[in-house]
């Protein structure tokens, strides 16, 4: 099978990979859908053979990229209780493998295990392909209503952006800021607003607030704000945001973020990397101001985004404004790489 790799400096090559047998206790899909996201824009980018996973482990030898899986179950191997996985089964991955057997693990928070991780599509074969291998524990049942396409958001983007609302315990009294509108934060605006919530929706680009309107955003706040934390103010009657998510992974946006959101508020970081720097005093003691960070999701929390999102009726594919095959990655990712249209999708 052929599969697409990173081989730094935005250059990627399909590469000619074994078709992927079952060993024990996992599972062979035949990859649907697999979608396109902002993290996988790191490692696009990184300096040729000096990624290292980006502090997520050492990687040996060229490595199928692709963390967002959606497809259906191809093949089985010995030990496989038929509740985890037959054949035919429409199933996502929960992207991650620990050690099994850890505190975390046992809940299905297995990319919080301290004896090490394995990330598909960045230290292990991802989705990018025709065919993926995986544990069967990390496959989590896909609804028959929903799309792979779908499925795929959820295995990452979308699911992240509601883990971050739970952990929030977001309601219909809130008015929350989503700090950028990227794949990530549109779906929050999406969610947020199909809980119920006032969304006000913070992005440099004209063309994604305008996506964000679409997607239920009340209020946009964008380049011609100027201040963007005064913008918000002036929108929540002078006290701030009860709630704040910052998906840009900015020192800027998150700093928006924490001083748009009123005393007693909760603000949530999920975009990774760089740094922050806040006064302690004025931006958090003084406001009793509750700050957090959410790493995706557990199995058990995707499975109840695919329910939420199902139940709902929620048209997460609007998300997905370009769907491209395997021969096409290397435009697929110029564009991504532009970061000013929405999210892209290989279909298979």
């Amino acid at each position: 099978m052929r599969g697409i790799v990173f081989t730094g400096e935005r250059s990627l090559e399909l590469a000619e990979f074994p078709d992927p047998t079952p060993g024990p206790g996992e599972a062979v899909l035949e990859i649907k859908a697999s979608g396109m996201c902002g993290s996988d824009l790191k490692f696009y980018r990184a300096a040729k053979g000096g990624s290292q996973a980006l502090g997520l482990g050492a990687v040996t030898g060229p490595v199928i990229a692709g963390h967002e899986p959606c497809g259906v179950v191809a093949a089985v191997g010995s030990g496989v209780e038929p509740r985890l996985a037959q054949v035919g089964d429409r199933v996502m991955v929960h992207h991650y493998k620990g050690c099994g057997v850890c505190e975390h693990c046992r809940v299905g928070w297995s990319q919080l295990c301290a004896s090490g991780i394995v990330v598909y599509g960045v230290t292990g074969h991802g989705a990018h392909a025709g065919f993926m291998k995986v544990p069967a524990s990390t496959l989590v049942p896909l609804p028959e209503a929903l799309s792979f396409e779908t499925g795929a958001a959820i295995s990452c983007g979308t699911g992240t952006a509601y883990g971050a609302l739970r952990r929030m315990n977001l309601s219909g009294r809130d008015t929350l800021v989503v700090v950028g509108q990227g794949p990530v934060g549109l779906s929050a605006t999406q969610l947020a607003a199909a809980m119920g919530a006032r969304v006000i929706a913070v992005d440099m680009s004209p063309e994604r607030l305008g996506r964000a309107k679409e997607f239920g955003a009340d209020a946009m706040v964008g380049p011609r704000a100027g201040d963007v934390v005064a913008a918000i103010k002036e929108l929540t009657h002078g006290r701030g945001a009860d709630l704040a998510l910052d998906t840009s992974g900015s020192p800027a946006g998150r700093l928006a973020a924490v001083r748009g959101t009123r005393t007693w508020g909760t603000v949530c970081f999920v975009g990774e990397g760089d740094t922050v720097t806040l006064d302690v005093s004025r931006d958090m003691l003084r406001k009793q101001l509750t700050i957090i960070g959410s790493w995706t999701f557990s199995t058990t929390g995707q499975a109840e985004c695919a329910r939420f999102v199902e139940e709902r009726g929620i048209a997460v594919d609007r998300l997905f404004t370009h769907r491209w095959n395997l021969a096409q990655a290397a435009e697929a990712y110029r564009v991504f790489d532009a970061q000013t249209a929405g999210k892209g999708v290989f279909l298979m």
